[in-house]
């Protein structure tokens, strides 16, 4: 059976309420009692009871989360990152995955409704007035990653266009003059909310023009390994691939190796997110560190902070810092 705060209570001969300004840090307790206190429940292997804390606060004590998928390990790190920051408060995590579908994304937040979960972090595939009118009538706290809604929703993640930007004069600076960008979603703008790769595409845009280079040639195929087979990658001027996502860079790599396409030698290779797989790979993928996990933790943070109703709607914008990192394929 397990061992309550009325058992600790008694065994130390002090009132409940004693025992928890003790256990939960909170004044009005002497120094001695309260170690005395915390010795016995860690004696008595005292383990909060966050369930019972959330009933008698309102709560389900349960976030829900919504991302694209998990094949990518960009959502893999981050959905694990979310789990144990809002398991060490005490949370359960919900995850749903929406594979980029709108509709899907519409079902999580209807279920999340329905299981009265305490707030959302949502990476949307959605945007506009009546979506954000829907997430309204929730009445429910959300905190927004990766694609941004709008003004009204708490935005945690890094400056999009900036770091794309920093990542494509990195690469000129090594001595590329042709960028060919790839990144097949770009297919579906104006259908799904692509805040992310678009402001990563005006990055890359606005980079190559402040140093003097001319447009990439873009490359939308869903098919983009075809799409490179048909490019002459060793004519002048040099030539790199500039990816917005490791996954489409390892996956070009994979196809140069196959092909004897030797990287950096005959052409520059960069990804973006900076993966943990990246640790594994020769060579070392040049790309772009996205701090996942500080992100997801921060998300979470945040989020919690909102349940509590400490909303500060002229903080609602959170940008972490990216790095280059420079690797071994430029």
């Amino acid at each position: 059976m397990s061992v309550t705060i009325k058992d600790i209570a008694r065994i130390c001969k002090v009132s409940e309420g004693t025992v928890d300004r003790a256990l939960n840090d909170r004044p009005g307790i002497s120094k001695k009692t309260k170690e005395y206190i915390l010795n016995v429940a860690k004696e008595l292997n005292y383990t909060p009871n966050h369930l019972a804390q959330g009933l008698a606060k309102g709560r389900s004590m349960t976030l829900g989360v919504i991302l694209f998928d998990v094949r990518n390990p960009y959502f893999a790190q981050l959905m694990n990152a979310i789990e144990v920051k809002a398991r060490e408060l005490g949370y359960v995590v919900f995850p749903i995955f929406t594979h980029h579908d709108p509709q899907n994304e519409r079902k999580a937040l209807e279920h999340f409704k329905t299981r009265q979960v305490d707030g959302i972090i949502t990476f949307s595939v959605q945007s506009g007035h009546e979506f954000e009118k829907e997430l309204l009538d929730l009445n429910i706290p959300i905190v927004t990653i990766g694609n941004r809604i709008s003004g009204g929703w708490t935005y945690v993640g890094i400056n999009e266009r900036e770091s794309m930007k920093d990542a494509v004069k990195h690469v000129v600076s090594q001595g590329y003059e042709e960028i060919i960008y790839i990144c097949p979603p770009l297919a579906r703008r104006g259908e799904v909310n692509l805040y992310t790769l678009e402001e990563r595409l005006a990055g890359c845009r606005e980079g190559l023009s402040e140093m003097g280079k001319k447009e990439p040639l873009i490359i939308m195929d869903s098919d983009y390994i075809k799409a490179i087979s048909q490019i002459d990658l060793e004519s002048q001027p040099k030539k790199a691939i500039v990816c917005p996502a490791d996954i489409y860079a390892l996956e070009v790599l994979n196809h140069f190796k196959k092909n004897k396409i030797r990287v950096p030698e005959q052409v520059g290779l960069m990804g973006f997110d900076d993966i943990d797989a990246l640790k594994y790979i020769s060579p070392r993928l040049c790309s772009v560190r996205y701090p996942v996990s500080e992100i997801g933790i921060t998300a979470v943070s945040r989020l919690l902070e909102e349940i509590d109703g400490n909303h500060n709607k002229h903080l609602n914008v959170l940008l972490l810092q990216h790095q280059i990192v420079t690797g071994e394929s430029l």
